[in-house]
């Protein structure tokens, strides 16, 4: 007898009629009108089954800090960072497992079940690491939490930088990251990345760096990681987040980078959430639109994926850890509006970035993990269009989270009426 069995569920590629059966947590089966005995079946009724979603960038150390201790008021990213270090001073680690773990609850809630979260190791006690260590202990049931060692004040700038970092891998941080644009100088920033990608090749691990997160077209560190990434033979291993300063660059010079990326193996974060808010902050009008060249690294077959970087934190005040909201903004600020562009977007934050993450059994085929999100929706774009409830959001086969159906009533005259949303099948 089957563990789960899901019937009548529409498929992120469009089938329709499908069924899912799970036994032992994994996906024994997905085919078009299975029958068989289980302890539980769900009848989907149409709507869209989903691989969980997946948030390949976040700071989960900041995140509901909000107001502490002040609001970021120019809106710019470096009054954050100026804020976060105000704020690392007063930190407690109770605090800040307490925050990340609501938080967590929140990701649960909206079928975010894989989180990679960069902690900052700029401060030599490493307080936030050892919290966030303790989180990814308390979650692991539930949510896949990886952690980047990510010296937010520069590697470099920052004394024991180097040392920080390799303290964090040492206690269980799984990723190396980095923020070259941020050093003292363009040529310490690619020195930081050297350093950087060497230390992550001997010990076999993950690069992971914000990558030119800057308006500054002469930003140019992605061309340094992306060639480290080849000399060292890290093709595949390494991710560049942000990578704004693409938005400013003139289109000849991106015309080389564009195939040095994808040579490289590099894959690519955007934060459209953030970035959208954060660049720009110099313009007047007209005003950049602060976000990297999605489409067309897609189109050079550059691996792309969607953040939502920060929720409530000292460099963005909204937020909720509902990735349907990210790949929203990132759809309209990146103009990708046809079907296929679309379609895209919802890659961007389930199948692509569980690639950059590297997640194992990822996926609705037989021999994945059977960790998926039933959505009150009948496609990927309408799951977008109305950020759909998450009707139920299952781990491993369990069912983690379930949230009733949204069907709001009107009153015209005095006859009740209830609205469906969704279109008609």
């Amino acid at each position: 007898m089957l563990d789960l069995l899901i019937t009548n569920a529409t498929f992120p590629d469009g089938r329709t009629g499908m069924s899912v059966a799970v036994q032992s947590g994994v996906i024994a089966e997905a085919t078009p009108g299975l029958s068989a005995p289980a302890h539980e079946t769900v009848d989907a009724g149409g709507h869209l089954l989903s691989p969980h979603f997946c948030d390949p960038h976040f700071h989960m150390d900041a995140t509901l800090s909000y107001g502490l201790p002040r609001v970021n008021e120019s809106g710019t990213l470096l009054e954050g960072i100026q804020l976060w270090g105000e704020l690392k001073p007063l930190l407690k680690a109770e605090d800040l497992v307490a925050r990340a773990l609501a938080y967590c609850d929140w990701a649960v809630a909206r079928g975010l079940l894989a989180i990679r979260s960069h902690v900052d190791t700029s401060d030599p006690s490493l307080l936030p690491v050892e919290a966030l260590l303790e989180v990814k202990r308390r979650v692991a049931g539930v949510i896949d939490l990886q952690l980047v060692a990510f010296p937010q004040d520069g590697v470099l700038r920052t004394p024991g930088g180097i040392e920080n970092m390799k303290r964090a891998m040492d206690l269980g941080v799984d990723i190396v990251g980095g923020i070259p644009h941020y050093e003292r100088t363009m040529s310490d920033g690619a020195i930081s990345i050297q350093l950087l990608c060497e230390a992550a090749a001997r010990r076999g691990a993950l690069v992971d760096m914000h990558c030119d997160e800057t308006d500054d077209p002469l930003s140019r560190h992605i061309e340094t990681l992306a060639f480290e990434a080849q000399r060292l033979g890290l093709q595949g291993r390494v991710n560049a987040s942000h990578c704004t300063s693409m938005h400013s660059m003139d289109n000849y010079y991106v015309s080389k980078l564009l195939p040095l990326i994808a040579e490289s193996g590099v894959s690519v974060v955007a934060n459209p959430l953030i970035n959208i808010t954060l660049q720009g902050r110099h313009d007047t009008y007209p005003k950049r639109r602060g976000m990297t060249r999605v489409p067309e690294l897609m189109a050079a077959g550059v691996n792309v994926a969607f953040g939502h970087d920060c929720v409530m934190d000292p460099w963005y005040g909204m937020g909720s850890g509902d990735m349907l909201e990210v790949a929203h903004m990132g759809l309209h600020v990146a103009q990708m509006t046809s079907l296929q562009g679309m379609r895209a977007c919802f890659d961007a934050v389930t199948v692509n970035a569980a690639k950059v993450m590297h997640l194992e059994g990822y996926g609705l085929a037989p021999g994945c993990e059977a960790s998926f999100v039933l959505l009150q929706a009948r496609d990927v774009v309408e799951a977008i269009r109305l950020r759909a409830t998450r009707l139920k959001v299952f781990k491993r086969g369990r069912l983690v989270a379930s949230t009733a159906p949204v069907l709001p009533q009107i009153v015209v005259g005095e006859v009740p009426r209830t609205i469906d949303f969704l279109r008609q099948p």
